[in-house]
């Protein structure tokens, strides 16, 4: 009873402290938000400034007082003289505060003595538009006035400790009554006997007794008990699992479930442990156990010991070596297993090809991993060339494929042969036992793993030779693994970048730059293309081919020769990318035919765009792939809606194009979803980075433009492959396009045919003006005859002379051999022989008939050779 009550008044003194305390942080609280308010209240910064402060800031001054049941909000100017108070005969007096941080933009709240008493008060600055300070607002209560809230709570508190007495008083009667019913009436002398009693035998028997409760937690231990499990003096009431035994016994001791002479290692000692549950009257459930002895047994734990000992070093490998599919990340994780479990350093030799993932040849070896258990040992360094000879370990070991112990390298029985000055080394350093074991995987030797122990440690044995060999056998798998797998990813590396573009190719229509970047699961199917097309027209193309490994790259490969093809026809997009959506099906069709399990095409995306400088024009479709990003010249950035189509292969959906035109110095960026989507970034996030990026390079080239997006959206690791395609549009001069409407007429022919040679010559290429003519003529001439209206023909003047007729008709040329007595058909024959080439492409109205030249260096004219000689250089052609 006199505990319990100096615990409550100890409680009430600190809960009166406490509340006292509270009361004047929260007073100090509501004076600084009251002053904060006052000060920004609208007009007081200007009310400062007026000839009588007081009149307008004393009314004011008090009616917040009352409001805010505070004792006195003042005002004071700069120099700390009040302005108001709620006794006017302290105005004009200094304010007795700590004003002067205030004045510099400060908070202060304190307790002084003031007019009114012991203050709690808080002065904040009062502040003008222009961030300076005009005065200070200092608001607050009395000492009196908190403590006077405290008091009024002394009932409450005063109340609460008399029921807590009263409840412990009960408290205490009913814990009596209750510890006399449990002891069944035994008075104290009898109890103590009692204990005495139990006590003696308990603690006298040559077993070792503990009784554990339903949680776990340690009762009772006799002495002999604490002496087999080396038991803290403070063991009792503590979790078995907390003093430090096995993790076996604990998990034993602590689940209280049935055991027969189990046998358990406890330090150097084998203990068998009998356990039984039991129920005390109390209701309480627990177990107890008898330890004993069995010396007799520690022969047998000894080799039980070392049996878990390697079964469990061999586990541990399994889960620590070959980790990654990297040969030298492999090798250090078995030289760093292996220090310091069960050696002090640890080397692996390779032999040279197996780093690059080729086959093993000669017996050249690299040093590729050390570790030790210090960094200053003799050991050749990662890096060294070594070739073993003669009758050291190691090249005995690799030779002959088996293990090599030195169990003394003090006794220098040939080990020293290939360097002796460095074994003298070894051994002065205090290394003097050693095991070389060879790394065999699937029959074929990679190298050599060698361990060895300092003064440290016992020298190796027999059975470490047994455990090294199988803990480097499966260490040699997995560097056999991540050597296949470099040789593999070697291969689909290079594969993939002999199918990617190794150069772009001349044009003028367009400035390109581009980026490609690897998944780090490795080579991907992502591809990008500039094809220069007829007419100065340059097409871009950009696809995904999903999944990793050689079949993405070699469909990559596939879809890729299919657009170069599709675009020497001189498709429209639409037309290109539905071409290729069913070759796409076509290839999935013969792979199922085929029984392979390899994934199919089905998934691959293509976006395909057309640029003409001509008229400044692109026109682009494409199949499950994310449009390009538009920057204008002047910076504005959007992403044209292409059209949303499947993915090639699915097919079912008609492709449509999307029309734009370019002003000059535009940039097209066109991309895969890898660059969009990464680790913890959505597509529209993607975006809006993408966005951000091109935006803030207004006057950014391709190059520079590629480079600022790399930086800025892709990680070292991406996880997906990543390909970029930025080009900057041109327009071809008009003054090099020259243009003529060709009527039915044949008579026209030579009107244009003259006018164009005053083109060229106003050109500067008269020296090709002949060739030119005789190509329009043949070209005009056979547009005539054979098509229909409307014709126009048009000259261009870029990297070569484009010559292009075009008419209404949908009907196309063809290259063939006339005969002797022919009037006509040889006027495409003609062309061929003066064009460096020549072809037809389609338009929505018709057709174009187009012939390139080179501005310099004509072709010879047939002229310079007979006719029927030159005719007899196409006998193959069909007639």
């Amino acid at each position: 009873m006199l505990l319990v009550g100096l615990l409550i008044v100890a409680a009430t003194t600190a809960l009166i402290l406490q509340a006292r305390n509270d009361s004047e942080q929260e007073a100090v609280r509501r004076a600084t938000a009251v002053a904060q308010t006052f000060a920004t209240s609208p007009g007081i910064a200007s009310a400062m400034g007026t000839e009588n402060p007081t009149a307008q800031l004393q009314p004011r001054a008090e009616e917040t007082r009352k409001r805010a049941h505070l004792d006195f909000v003042v005002v004071a100017n700069t120099k700390g003289i009040r302005y108001t108070h709620p006794r006017p005969e302290f105005i004009g007096k200094e304010l007795v505060a700590d004003w002067r941080p205030v004045v510099k933009g400060k908070i202060v709240t304190e307790s002084v003595q003031g007019p009114l008493g012991r203050e709690v008060q808080a002065t904040v600055p009062i502040p003008r538009a222009n961030g300076t300070v005009a005065g200070v607002v200092c608001a607050g209560m009395t000492a009196a006035d908190v403590s006077g809230r405290v008091e009024r709570q002394l009932p409450l508190v005063f109340g609460s400790a008399a029921g807590a007495l009263a409840l412990a008083t009960g408290g205490t009667a009913l814990v009596g009554g209750r510890l006399r019913r449990q002891t069944r009436g035994l008075g104290p002398a009898q109890m103590t006997r009692m204990y005495e009693h139990h006590d003696a035998v308990l603690h006298s028997v040559r077993e070792g007794v503990l009784i554990v409760d339903s949680h776990g937690r340690l009762v009772l231990a006799n002495d002999e008990a604490g002496r087999l499990l080396e038991l803290p003096r403070d063991a009792e009431g503590r979790p078995i699992t907390e003093l430090g035994l096995e993790p076996r016994t604990a998990e034993l001791l602590a689940s209280g479930r049935v055991a027969t002479d189990e046998v358990h290692l406890a330090g150097d000692r084998l203990l068998a442990i009998n356990q039984r549950p039991t129920r005390w009257d109390g209701g309480m459930s627990g177990s107890v156990a008898t330890l004993r002895d069995s010396t007799e047994l520690r022969a047998l734990s000894g080799k039980a010991e070392v049996a878990e000992r390697r079964l469990r070093l061999l586990f541990e490998a399994g889960s620590k070596i070959g980790t990654t599919l990297d040969v030298v990340r492999t090798a250090e994780e078995l030289t760093q297993f292996g220090v310091p479990w069960f050696a002090d350093f640890a080397t692996v030799d390779l032999v040279d090809p197996v780093l690059r993932g080729d086959e093993p040849t000669g017996n050249a070896m690299r040093r590729t991993a050390t570790s030790g258990i210090r960094a200053d040992h003799p050991l050749w360094r990662v890096g060294k060339m070594i070739t073993y000879a003669g009758g050291v370990p190691q090249a005995l070991g690799f030779g002959a494929g088996r293990p090599v112990l030195e169990a003394d390298l003090r006794a220098y029985e040939g080990w020293q042969e290939q360097d002796p000055e460095q074994a003298t080394k070894v051994v002065t350093y205090g290394i003097h036992s050693m095991i070389t074991i060879p790394l065999r995987a699937r029959d074929v030797t990679l190298g050599i793993a060698t361990f060895w122990r300092s003064e440290q440690s016992d020298p190796f044995d027999e059975d470490d030779v047994a455990l090294t060999e199988e803990l480097v056998a499966r260490a040699a798998v997995a560097i056999d693994n991540a050597r296949r797998y470099t040789r593999e990813h070697a291969m689909a590396a290079t594969l993939q970048r002999s199918l990617l573009p190794q150069g772009l190719p001349d044009q003028d229509a367009l400035d390109v730059a581009h980026r490609y970047l690897p998944a780090q699961a490795g080579v991907g199917g992502d591809w990008f293309d500039v094809i220069p097309l007829p007419g100065g027209r340059v097409a871009l193309a950009v696809g995904d081919v999903v999944g990793h490994g050689l079949h993405a790259a070699a469909t990559m490969g596939r879809l890729r020769t299919a657009v170069h093809n599709f675009s020497a026809l001189d498709l429209p997009p639409d037309e290109l990318i539905a071409h290729l959506d069913e070759l796409a099906s076509r290839f999935d069709q013969d792979q199922a035919a085929s029984g392979t399990d390899a994934p199919g095409i089905s998934g691959a995306s293509c976006l395909y765009a057309i640029y003409d400088p001509v008229s400044g024009h692109c026109t682009m479709a494409g199949a499950g792939h994310p449009g390009p990003a538009v920057v204008l010249p002047d910076s504005t950035v959007t992403f044209p809606d292409i059209p949303l189509a499947p993915p090639l292969g699915l097919g079912g959906e008609p492709i449509e194009t999307v029309e734009l035109d370019l002003p000059e110095g535009s940039r097209l960026a066109l991309y895969t979803d890898g660059l969009i989507r990464d680790r913890g970034r959505d597509f529209d996030e993607g975006l809006g980075v993408l966005r951000r990026t091109l935006a803030g390079l207004p006057e950014g080239t391709p190059e520079e433009t590629c480079q600022a997006v790399f930086d800025t959206m892709t990680s070292a690791h991406p996880g997906d492959d990543i390909a970029l395609l930025v080009a900057r549009t041109h327009l071809l001069d008009p003054g090099h396009v020259a243009e003529w409407e060709l009527p039915s007429d044949p008579a026209a022919v030579a009107r244009i045919r003259n006018e164009a040679a005053e083109q060229l010559a106003a050109w500067g290429l008269e020296d090709i003006a002949f060739t030119t003519e005789l190509i329009l003529s043949e070209l005009m001439t056979n547009a005539i005859r054979y098509g229909c209206a409307p014709s126009r023909v048009r000259l261009l003047r870029a990297r070569t002379l484009i010559c292009e007729v075009a008419d209404g008709s949908s009907t196309s040329p063809h290259l063939r051999r006339a005969a002797t007595t022919d009037e006509g058909g040889r006027g495409l024959f003609l062309v061929a022989q003066y064009a460096l080439r020549w072809g037809t492409r389609y338009t929505p109205n018709g057709k174009i008939i187009w012939a390139e030249q080179p501005l310099t260096d004509p072709m010879l004219p047939l002229a310079d050779t007979e006719g029927e000689d030159l005719l007899d250089q196409w006998d193959d052609i069909p007639g």
